[in-house]
């Protein structure tokens, strides 16, 4: 298994994996729609490519998994300079074999070469095999996100 900086060449598959990732999130309380959203993630897709923060797997031609990592550019003035995993996927069929941790890896230098004081990711609160996974790798809760139906009688 190699991880490499993504080209253009990889962009459809990356593409087809998120949106794969994205169903699944779907199973964890995620309401990000999959292939409805293929157009604006093969653009975010590109623009990683283009900065240096798409990290691909490969096993032999392969492509099995990828990682999407970006510096945190907000409006506003922060005491550290936060890198981002914003994605990271492993087709199914590789699970369980140390990519994911790879790549994770492999996110975390390209941000600490890129300035990083800390990296920060996103994890649903259901989904508990990514939390744990996470957190084995050092990762802690920062900061909660709370969500509330406007349906509920509560308002």
């Amino acid at each position: 298994m190699e991880i490499t900086l993504g080209t253009t060449a990889d962009v459809d598959a990356v593409v087809d994996q998120w949106v794969d990732l994205a169903g699944d999130q779907q199973a964890h309380g995620s309401h990000l729609l999959a292939s409805e959203n293929r157009t604006a993630i093969r653009e975010a897709v590109l623009q990683r490519v283009v900065a240096d923060g798409l990290l691909v797997a490969r096993e032999g031609e392969t492509l099995v998994g990828f990682a999407m990592v970006a510096m945190e550019r907000g409006r506003y003035e922060q005491r550290t300079a936060r890198g981002l995993v914003e994605n990271i996927y492993v087709r199914p069929d590789y699970r369980r074999e140390g990519i994911g941790s790879e790549l994770l890896r492999a996110g975390e230098a390209a941000l600490a070469e890129k300035g990083a004081d800390v990296v920060a990711l996103e994890v649903m609160a259901e989904n508990e095999s990514a939390r744990e996974f996470y957190a084995d790798h050092g990762y802690a809760p920062h900061r909660i996100e709370l969500e509330k139906s406007t349906e509920n009688d509560t308002l």
